[in-house]
């Protein structure tokens, strides 16, 4: 039975607040009297109230654009997830958090240009491997799953990269 949405959801906002401890402790090194609660709380916010629901929306729109499971519409959905979905998405990501970590405009704007272009070469070492095997083998509704997994590494660089004043 597909999930419903909402769990797809907590999924996303749970793993996003992983992603941020890890960065925290393992990256960053903080031990456990210097873990920024605060931090994880709106990184996981940011998980439930954007990263979820565009994510798993995305995929749904994805599948009516280029339906079917062959090795073809595979590579097809990667090219446009990569090509156009992800560029969209780090840069509005970028700027939730940047807005979340009460950055101006500007300093947003500065820290943005700083970050997008490293942030958009790392996700394109990880993600079109990924995306690919994930279009080919993986139904739909457990899409979202497959790229949380491999997002808990990904979260953690990007909640590293996002944070770093």
């Amino acid at each position: 039975a597909p999930r419903p949405p909402e769990r797809a959801v907590l999924v996303a906002g749970a793993l996003m607040g992983a992603g941020d401890v890890i960065a925290q402790q393992l990256v960053e090194q903080r031990g456990l009297h210097g873990h920024h609660g605060p931090r994880t709380l709106k990184m996981m916010a940011i998980g439930f109230c954007f990263v979820g629901p565009v994510v798993g929306g995305w995929y749904k729109i994805l599948d009516q654009l280029i339906p079917g499971t062959t090795k073809v519409v595979a590579v097809k959905k990667m090219v446009l997830d990569q090509g156009g979905f992800a560029p969209c998405f780090l840069g509005c990501f970028l700027t939730i958090t940047g807005a979340m970590n009460g950055l101006s405009a500007e300093e947003n704007w500065s820290k943005i240009q700083q970050d997008y272009t490293d942030a958009l070469l790392t996700n394109y070492c990880i993600w079109p491997p990924v995306q690919i095997a994930n279009f080919y083998f993986v139904p739909l509704k457990h899409r979202l799953a497959v790229v949380q997994c491999v997002a808990i590494i990904w979260n953690c660089y990007l909640s590293w990269k996002a944070n770093q004043m």
